[in-house]
């Protein structure tokens, strides 16, 4: 790492957009309440407007905190209390993993955005496999947890805003858990990131099943995995950078960051399918990310990427799938090598040749 000092830390600025003008905001604030049926509200929803303003000409990003507390660098910094209730999840999450006496449990994600509850009307293929590899996973006495992203299609009011990128300013002002949403200022709020965040700690393994969308994975999916970013190399403390200080953080970096891996030390396993082309790229760019962030494969077979179908009609794929018996128990398969290695895992005998090593240069 070359030898960088204090004295060379700067900030680089001008790419912001102005502020909104007071007209734009109502243009952007009223595309909440085109229903005619809120005509009768229009004085309501103008006074809602006017606080909504102010908020955001005052950047009131969190307008409820609370002093953080001995726990923190610095316990007179006022923490938002949307961060401090996440943080608290995700500790009692952390505390029970490690317990020996809580049973294993495996987080199933669903990375498709088809259901059939919004405008595509029938269910994703992926979501039929989830339901495949849960049965076998029940038969294996370990607990399950669907996380089905297609809820981001088709739930009211409920996202996964995108990552802003805090790591590459540098890695402290990136937090764990992310502190970046919800933005109250800037309407970005019903973030379900932080349920993730706990979901994926209470986890001893975690198996993604995925299409491929135009060579890559699907936006919800992607979406998830910027925003987990924070979980390899995230700042517990977000008063050590006083919130979002750019200066503050890289000073902390550049003396020496140990980037360390909140996620670490699960098992997982892989499950990508498509009808034409991209399904090994994908995978192993899952399978790169899920290696870095500290997570350990469950062998070959627990890393799947197949065709349905190839290059048959899209109207037909159910059907493709329904005959493919070859895949179906190839997807069990992948389920199963998951459940041998959690409980490898968790009785001490699974072996990590590189549990110990110190990465020589951590990022």
């Amino acid at each position: 790492m070359p030898a960088y000092t204090g004295s060379m830390i700067d900030i680089r600025k001008g790419q912001a957009p102005a502020v909104l003008s007071r007209s734009i905001f109502h243009e952007r604030f009223m595309q909440s309440f085109m229903d005619p049926a809120f005509r009768a509200e229009e004085e309501a929803i103008s006074r809602v407007e006017q606080i909504a303003w102010e908020a955001y000409k005052e950047g009131r990003k969190a307008p409820v905190t609370r002093k953080a507390g001995r726990a923190y660098a610095d316990p007179d910094y006022d923490l938002s209390v949307d961060w401090l209730d996440a943080k608290s999840r995700i500790n009692k999450a952390a505390a029970a993993w490690k317990k020996p006496s809580t049973p294993s449990r495996v987080l199933l994600i669903c990375g498709s955005s088809r259901n059939d509850g919004t405008c595509p009307g029938e269910i994703s293929k992926t979501f039929r496999m989830i339901e495949w590899a849960q049965k076998v996973l029940k038969k294996e006495k370990m607990e399950t947890d669907v996380l089905d992203l297609s809820l981001l299609t088709s739930s009211y009011h409920l996202h996964i805003h995108p990552c802003k990128g805090c790591v590459s300013t540098a890695m402290p002002l990136c937090h764990w858990p992310c502190s970046c949403y919800p933005n109250h200022s800037m309407g970005q709020t019903s973030d379900w990131m932080n349920e993730i965040y706990e979901r994926w700690t209470a986890a001893h393994a975690v198996i993604i099943m995925t299409p491929v969308y135009w060579y890559q994975s699907p936006s919800p999916l992607k979406l998830m995995i910027d925003r987990l970013v924070c979980a390899d190399g995230g700042n517990p403390d977000p008063t050590t950078t006083h919130g979002k200080k750019p200066a503050e953080a890289k000073a902390l970096e550049l003396k020496g960051w140990d980037f360390p891996k909140h996620l670490a030390g699960r098992v997982y396993g892989l499950v990508v399918h498509g009808d034409v082309a991209g399904i090994e790229g994908s995978r192993r760019g899952l399978s790169d990310w899920l290696d870095w962030m500290g997570l350990m494969d469950a062998g070959s077979q627990a890393r799947l990427d197949r065709y349905v179908g190839y290059y048959e009609p899209y109207a037909t794929s159910h059907q493709a799938l329904d005959v493919d018996t070859a895949m179906q128990a190839e997807v069990r398969n992948v389920a199963t090598a998951v459940a041998n290695a959690v409980k490898e895992l968790r009785a001490g005998k699974l072996s990590q040749p590189d549990k110990g090593l110190t990465r020589p240069r951590p990022k």
